[in-house]
């Protein structure tokens, strides 16, 4: 059998799915998502109050491009090799913290220029209505500026996601260890199994933050398709001569 061959038996093999010594891929699934979920909100919580007071008032821009270029620059395991001589040490918590570092770009350039881009006759028209500081963040700003925000998250997310298996080279948990055994062991299987999984958690998660996004954004709900089909000129369906 081939690796590949050798992987979908791996999966479809109840014990390793269930197994208690640690290594189950239940378990280890867990471990990822605790690991990737914590990293963004972590994220979430620096990236996103920065990126709306920078973005409503339209300064920073030059920072927000140097921290953006800076942090992209250092790669993850870098982090986590410089972890391990600090406190931090290594595990779950440092690998959480390097992601969160990795996170933070992209949420907070996108916040940025969400908010930035709010037409300037919105804010005017929401202060001559009475509205607070606010306010004018919160009720006229924050629903027009939901899509990039969101974009922003769900690239950072997919990303820490896929990134999140660098726990296990450093003693962490997650489905790393899945490949990071199966390439001491030299079984071939194993390590496309664990990278299968990685791989289907990080579309799932791209799926979720699509269908979230899609719901938080404002204004009438579509379907894509339909939005396809009225844009092209094809007329709706019609049933006995009502449109559908």
């Amino acid at each position: 059998m081939n690796a590949f061959e050798r992987a979908f038996v791996y999966l479809n093999d109840p014990f390793n799915w269930t197994r208690t010594d640690g290594l189950g891929i239940g378990t280890l699934l867990r471990e990822h998502l605790v690991i990737s979920v914590i990293a963004v909100l972590l994220a979430m919580v620096i990236a996103l109050p920065v990126g709306v007071a920078l973005g409503h008032s339209g300064r920073g821009s030059g920072f927000i491009v140097a921290l953006s270029n800076v942090s992209r620059a250092i790669p993850t395991l870098a982090l986590l090799t410089i972890f391990a001589v600090t406190p931090i040490g290594f595990g779950n918590r440092a690998t959480t913290i390097a992601l969160a570092v990795f996170a933070i770009p992209p949420i907070l350039t996108n916040t940025f220029v969400g908010f930035r881009e709010v037409d300037r006759d919105v804010r005017e028209a929401a202060r001559a209505m009475g509205m607070s500081t606010r306010q004018v963040v919160f009720r006229a700003e924050f629903p027009l500026a939901v899509p990039l925000v969101m974009t922003g998250i769900r690239t950072a997310a997919v990303q820490v996601v896929a990134t999140a298996g660098l726990a296990a080279l450093v003693g962490g948990g997650g489905l790393g260890r899945l490949i990071n055994l199966g390439f001491g062991q030299s079984d071939y299987g194993e390590v496309v199994a664990g990278a299968i999984l990685v791989a289907v958690l990080a579309l799932l998660t791209e799926l979720v933050l699509v269908v979230v996004s899609w719901a938080l954004t404002p204004g009438q709900k579509r379907l894509p398709f339909t939005q396809r089909r009225r844009a092209s000129g094809v007329p709706e369906p019609t049933a006995a001569g009502v449109p559908l």
